[in-house]
């Protein structure tokens, strides 16, 4: 499967099996939540890893929302002094708080009780130089691809140019931004890479970064919440996400416009942003259902006949995981991640490629039985290979192959 000409994922071992290879006490930082959806969720299972393992020394974030491990290993973050200029734009009050939380994490570095830090990019520059200068091995994951290969770097250089031109107040706002620069000193100072699918290593290889320093760590999802349910009368294409252009939303609806397809209906799940509009409006059908943000994406995937997620860059997006799990063939691109193999799970199109969208529509919904057989296949795949049981196991090989590499 794609990804496997990265390491292959460890066998799943018992704890005596690693004993003696992995860390005793682990820092671990996250811009975000412990427990909840999303990225919450993701910073939860890596920490049940580490504590059911003996190991985590503390984890630094943003609030801690769960119960199952102690809150005396969490350091919260929550009532943060950031929040004093929460009314500034977005890009520089998350850039103030990124920076806080790394201010953070590099304090407790600088302790010496821990022997391995984990963290995200963008995050924990400032530790990295710790950890660094202490001998203590690092690991950087990264949620999307190398910061040149996807994002628009040029919007990004404009406003802090711009910013760094100006005088007094804006000036020192600019500060608060995170900019290029540092996403690539942490890649460079960490000892392993986390990479979420083949796409996003294939941007670092690409940069001549070696093989050995890109570890494949894809996601995974809880196939108990996420799971079959009853079939529609009429086949559903359902979209799960916010509904931007990053996401392919505009294609999706073009191609939905132009088909036509009889006893039919397409539902958009995920808020809806103010970009997505104008598309709405240009291509609207009277058999489009707008259902926005929902807290049980479940409830809808598991009604629908196909998941249809043309993005156009992502790490690897928990929604194919999810839509999987609900036994639906999907049609995506290789951009949105690993779960998908062409002509098995699904249909992987083109980033944008309208024509081939409403070609895949139109095959599944003249198909009913290779929607049949792509959505068992889609189900036994992530049953088989993301679980967050195989995600954990996996987690175990980086943290011990960070520690092999410090010696």
């Amino acid at each position: 499967m794609p990804g496997e000409t990265l390491n292959a994922p460890p066998p799943l071992r018992s704890a005596s099996a690693t004993e003696g290879t992995l860390p005793r006490h682990l820092l671990y930082s996250i811009f975000a939540r412990i427990g909840g959806s999303g990225l919450d969720t993701d910073a939860f299972e890596t920490l049940r890893a580490s504590y059911g393992g003996g190991f985590l020394g503390k984890a630094i974030a943003y609030d801690n929302r769960q119960k199952e491990i102690p809150a005396s290993l969490i350091h919260s973050l929550r009532w943060h002094p950031v929040r004093l200029i929460s009314f500034f734009d977005r890009p520089y009050y998350y850039g103030a708080k990124k920076k806080y939380l790394d201010w953070i994490a590099s304090r407790h570095l600088a302790t010496g009780r821990y022997d391995l830090f984990h963290s995200w990019s963008g995050d924990c520059l400032r530790s990295l130089r710790v950890a660094k200068q202490r001998g203590i091995p690092s690991i950087v994951e990264i949620p999307t691809w190398h910061r040149d290969g996807g994002k628009n770097k040029v919007i990004r250089r404009k406003i802090a140019d711009s910013a760094s031109t100006s005088r007094g107040l804006e000036r020192w706002k600019a500060r608060l931004l995170v900019e290029r620069k540092r996403f690539i000193e942490e890649y460079q100072l960490a000892d392993l890479l986390l990479v979420l699918s083949e796409r996003a290593a294939h941007t670092f290889r690409v940069r001549g970064f070696p093989e050995e320093k890109l570890f494949y760590l894809p996601r995974g999802v809880d196939v108990e919440r996420f799971k079959p349910g009853d079939r529609p009368a009429k086949f559903r294409a359902v979209f799960a996400g916010a509904l931007i252009k990053r996401k392919g939303i505009q294609h999706v609806l073009e191609a939905w416009h132009r088909l036509n397809l009889p006893d039919a209906e397409l539902w958009l799940v995920g808020h809806v942003h103010e970009e997505a509009k104008p598309f709405l409006k240009q291509f609207w059908r009277d058999n489009i259902r707008v259902v926005g943000f929902v807290r049980h994406p479940e409830n809808y995937l598991n009604r629908g006949t196909v998941h249809v997620f043309p993005s156009q860059w992502e790490g690897s997006a928990k929604v194919t995981y999810e839509a999987a799990a609900c036994a639906l063939p999907q049609i995506t691109t290789r951009e949105a991640g690993d779960v998908v193999r062409d002509g098995v799970e699904g249909i992987i199109v083109k980033p944008g490629n309208v024509d081939a969208i409403a070609a895949a529509l139109r095959h599944l919904h003249g198909h009913p039985e290779i929607v049949q057989q792509m959505g068992s296949a889609a189900r036994r795949r992530v049953v088989e290979n993301f679980t967050w049981d195989h995600f954990r196991t996996r987690l175990l090989g980086a943290y011990e192959m960070a520690m092999r590499m410090a010696r």
